[in-house]
């Protein structure tokens, strides 16, 4: 089974799940959760860093933080994929 970051809101105002190096949004509402999936071969980790309204991702393969993967996905709790910038606030 590949690596999988699962991220979620428990909070009571929405979260930027924001994915690097790429500069890829997701936007989570209380009780959203959704996972970061690795596309492709080798070991995924994650570094995470979490600010006010935050979470920054870095997606990186075999442990070694300068080989940052090519391809994921973000899903949601029903494994829908889920395109940059959902539910980002103003838009629609």
């Amino acid at each position: 089974m590949k690596n999988r970051l699962l991220v979620e809101d428990a909070g009571d105002a929405d979260v930027c799940l924001f994915i690097e190096p790429y500069g890829e949004d997701f936007w989570m509402r209380p009780v959203d959760a959704f996972r970061v999936v690795p596309v492709g071969d080798g070991t995924v980790q994650f570094s995470v860093v979490i600010a006010t309204g935050l979470i920054t991702a870095w997606p990186y393969v075999d442990g070694d933080p300068y080989k940052v993967i090519l391809d994921y996905e973000v899903v949601d709790a029903n494994g829908e994929t889920l395109e940059c910038g959902h539910q980002r606030p103003g838009d629609g």
